[in-house]
């Protein structure tokens, strides 16, 4: 969105903050007409038509400070200090009541619906009729424009919401810390993503949750546990889904109400405003945005998807909720990143085969299949258009490949994909249970021999699999430019750049949430650091600490080898 305001001044003070207030979704789109004017609307029910509801957070109880993100504080022009003082911790942990004007002291939630795997639901709806499916637990809080770009912030864990279908719309201190050290860690990688803003605990609130046993070889949760609960707040230019694009498409192929393909176009321009702004030109007529759309968001979800893999990131449940519709990465429950390279890993106990890891590419083509679906409603009667917007759908698979090809080829340091070497690659990484992430790291430092790569083997290797590494290895030599020292040095650090030492494995997580239950953030900072500096060189304690491959009586066990969605 193109905005007047620019050079924002140093953010000292909530007063400083409210003065570049610019609620542009709220002046913009369409409340539910049943909205409350407070928010005060906590349960359960069925809102039938408008983009969203005014929602009041519900604060949780003393509020304590656990971490900031010094990166995004930066870019945004906050002070530091803002993090600790009262009235920020108030209200980024929900409590409105004493904001300064022009802040609203309420905030906002929206409806969208489920498709999984292109697929469309209901039935998770209490209602059984897609009315009640939203955010049950995120309130957006705040849009401002801070130097010169727009931001919007939301508390997840902020409280019931009518989409909550049931639940207490709390986040767990568990969760909690996962998502602000992902998404550090994300933008660290140089992927597409929501941002973290902040984090806050209570230790006078809990809730119970089903969770794992200590070393629990149980598939899904085997009791329940008390847990903090916590807020931590999420920050992106919108919180658009291909989901909330699929709501008003289904409301207007349904004709569910007189308005409905109208806030279908207001919010695809909304999304084109927040998000496409500098790439679709605003005059043109609403037929070529929507095309022009389709082309750009498929170019932004097929190298996001293709980066994800280049770090071994899988979404797990990448529904077309969990798709952002400015392409970049949201909902970090049931993610992980790959220890053991495995084509099908999946670490959420829900995701199925359809959401592993290397299918990826093909959830992404369901998602934007069902983008697309959604916005041909506003094609108008030309075939033309609809010709075009089919041809963008289907040329999906061609773009995803060739962003893939690309990757892997920048992985493996080659000027151009080697399809060959690529697959005989992929055969021995399985054959051999490699690390993901140490074995692409090690293989930037251009090995002379196999033992250059063993650090990263799970599992000693026979005579065979030494002689095919050996062979591939001389093949992949005869690909790189390593002619001279000067040349080798170069391409190792290129190679680098694309493939980090240091990755948020689960097992790294699990110490540093159990240590902040007991009161003690320092591990969670310490993460904070390593992962916002993942493909660096750090201290040989960090490397001991956390450059090495999961051990092995790890393998399995609840709570990290695997995850329900429980948060």
């Amino acid at each position: 969105m193109i905005t007047s305001k620019q050079n924002t001044p140093i953010v000292k003070t909530l007063n400083d903050l409210a003065k570049q207030v610019d609620y542009s979704l709220l002046d913009t789109l369409t409340p539910d007409p049943k909205s409350t004017k407070d928010g005060v609307d906590h349960f359960p029910r069925q809102v039938f038509s408008g983009h969203f509801v005014h929602v009041e957070p519900t604060p949780i109880a003393n509020p304590e400070y656990i971490a900031h993100s010094k990166t995004l504080f930066k870019e945004l022009g906050f002070d530091d200090s803002l993090a600790l003082s009262p009235d920020f911790i108030a209200m980024f942990s929900g409590d409105l009541s004493d904001v300064p004007e022009p802040i609203k002291k309420f905030g906002w939630a929206c409806g969208y619906a489920l498709s999984i795997y292109g697929r469309e639901y209901y039935d998770q709806c209490p209602f059984k009729t897609g009315n009640g499916y939203g955010d049950g637990r995120a309130v957006s809080i705040l849009e401002a424009v801070l130097n010169g770009k727009r931001w919007e912030m939301q508390l997840k864990g902020g409280g019931r919401t009518p989409y909550c279908r049931g639940a207490d719309g709390r986040a767990v201190l568990r969760s909690s810390v996962r998502e602000f050290l992902a998404q550090e860690h994300m933008h660290a990688l140089g992927i597409p993503t929501s941002r973290s803003l902040s984090l806050y605990t209570s230790f006078n609130e809990k809730v119970q949750r089903p969770w794992y046993s200590e070393d629990s070889h149980s598939f899904d949760p085997d009791m329940l546990i008390s847990e903090n609960v916590a807020i931590s707040t999420r920050v992106a230019p919108s919180f658009i889904r291909v989901g909330q694009l699929e709501l008003f498409s289904r409301r207007t192929r349904k004709n569910e109400y007189l308005h409905a393909k109208e806030e279908l176009e207001k919010l695809v321009l909304h999304l084109i405003d927040r998000e496409y702004s500098e790439e679709i030109d605003n005059s043109l007529p609403i037929e070529e945005k929507v095309l022009l759309l389709a082309k750009k968001f498929r170019a932004r979800l097929t190298s996001l998807v293709a980066n994800w893999i280049r770090v071994g990131y899988c979404q797990g449940n990448f529904n077309g909720d969990n798709c952002p519709a400015g392409g970049y990465t949201l909902d970090y429950g049931p993610f992980g990143f790959c220890d053991m390279f495995d084509p099908k890993y999946q670490p959420w106990t829900g995701g199925g085969r359809h959401f592993a890891f290397l299918n990826q590419p093909v959830a992404a083509n369901r998602n934007f299949y069902m983008f697309c679906t959604a916005i041909q409603h506003l094609l108008g009667s030309d075939e033309n258009y609809f010709a075009q917007l089919n041809e963008i759908q289907k040329g999906f698979d061609d773009v995803m490949q060739n962003e893939m090809e690309k990757m892997w080829a920048k992985k493996l340091g080659l000027d151009t994909f080697n399809a060959e070497l690529f697959e005989e690659l992929e055969t021995l990484m399985i054959d051999t249970s490699v690390d993901y992430t140490l074995f692409f790291r090690e293989l930037s430092e251009i090995p002379e021999n196999i033992q250059g790569l063993e650090k990263s083997f799970y599992n000693d290797i026979d005579e065979n699999l030494q002689n095919r590494w050996s062979i591939w290895l001389e093949k992949w030599k005869t690909n790189i430019d390593i002619n001279t020292a000067e040349s080798r040095e170069k391409l190792s650090q290129k190679m680098k750049q694309t493939n980090p030492k240091y990755t948020l494995r689960e097992w790294i997580l699990v110490p540093a949430y159990k240590k902040a239950r007991e009161g003690d953030y320092s591990m969670v900072r310490e993460l904070q650091e390593i992962m916002t500096n993942p493909y660096a060189e750090q201290s040989k304690e960090i490397e001991e600490k956390y450059y090495k491959k999961k051990e092995k009586q790890l393998f399995d066990i609840g709570g990290i080898s695997h995850i329900s969605c429980s948060s």
